[in-house]
């Protein structure tokens, strides 16, 4: 069997739209040549639109959010809605759901056997969040509540591994702790990089180990990414910082850059328009505001700083609480986005 690349598989699917539509985003309607839901990740409400037939307007299986701007196609909507990162895990999907034979394995001969991947390169940062797990029902799950974030849709760039390896320093024996394990990618949502938070055994908490987070692969431009890219979006440091954020705007794409260095040097993607740069309250947050607000206003976009009350938004978050820390944000946003990413929260 041929291999069938994104497009083609896109295009299968497009024929097929309204069953899609009623597999992936039961939560929806028909709606004359559209299909209505809430947003790709199937939840309730009228925002998004999924054409249905090829019109003079645009071809079917195209979606557009209205209320955040999002739009793609039907393998979007079967990644998003299935919590899915890896494209391949996407297609094998929608080859599933086409009935379409997975496609051939190469021949015995053709084989080699993998070789072992350079320590912290890409590869490697490929190979570890390929073999985690997603975080439902998992430790990261348990660490990320326990530090007030609820908020979980499209944290598929998130997962869980319960034997993460811990080496403290060249000298010492190789530990093991569970850990979230984080995917940094870039704008065409390659794997560059991943993240190790390690946790406590019982999620309470980070691991009480001397270096408790470390990243490795590409990490300079890239960033974790939290939803579908739209003409907005939230980009700032830590992953709970941005995810406590979005906690509160729950519509708004979001990156976690990992570092300010990093935040400072993140790449933009085509449709955006509008940048929060969700900052750490220090010196080293105040550099990386300034450097990207500068680079973001050079090509156009407007930028605008989210500042916390305190260290950063999950310590407001833990010490404030979800509604103080609404308020918060609230003033600081251009009112329209109010209405598009914060009432959805409400």
């Amino acid at each position: 069997m041929a291999r069938h690349d994104a497009s083609d598989l896109a295009h299968r699917l497009s024929r097929q739209a309204e069953a899609v539509c009623r597999h992936y985003l039961s939560a929806g309607r028909k709606q004359g040549n559209y299909w209505q839901v809430g947003d790709a990740r199937n939840n309730p409400g009228r925002s998004m639109f999924v054409r249905l037939k090829d019109s003079p307007k645009g071809l079917a299986g195209k979606f557009t959010d209205a209320a955040t701007g999002e739009h793609g196609d039907l393998l979007d909507v079967i990644r998003e809605a299935l919590g899915l990162i890896d494209f391949a895990d996407v297609a094998e999907e929608a080859r599933s759901f086409l009935s379409i034979p997975h496609p051939e394995p190469e021949p015995a001969q053709k084989r080699h056997a993998t070789a072992p991947a350079p320590s912290g390169s890409a590869e490697a940062a490929r190979r570890l969040f390929a073999i985690s797990q997603p975080i439902g029902g998992t430790l990261v799950e348990t660490y990320l509540r326990n530090r007030g974030i609820t908020a979980l849709h499209g944290t598929g760039n998130l997962r869980f591994h319960p034997r993460c390896y811990y080496k403290p320093d060249e000298h010492s024996p190789t530990e093991t702790w569970p850990a979230m394990v984080a995917a940094v990618t870039d704008l065409a949502d390659r794997i560059t990089g991943t993240h190790r938070t390690w946790l406590a055994p019982d999620g309470s908490g980070k691991a009480p180990i001397d270096v408790q987070r470390k990243a490795m692969g590409d990490l300079l431009g890239h960033a974790v990414r939290f939803g579908l890219s739209g003409d907005v979006l939230a980009a700032g440091e830590g992953i709970e910082s941005v995810l406590s954020a979005r906690e509160v705007m729950p519509g708004m794409s979001a990156a976690a850059a990992l570092s300010a260095a990093h935040l400072a040097a993140i790449q933009f993607h085509d449709p955006l328009r509008r940048l929060y740069v969700v900052r750490d309250n220090d010196r080293a947050g105040d550099g990386a505001r300034n450097t990207l607000i500068e680079r973001a206003n050079a090509v156009g976009i407007e930028a605008i700083a989210l500042s916390p009350m305190l260290g950063d938004f999950n310590e407001d978050l833990r010490t404030f609480g979800r509604d103080a820390l609404m308020a918060h944000i609230r003033v600081q946003l251009v009112p329209q986005d109010v209405a598009r990413f914060m009432l959805l929260a409400a």
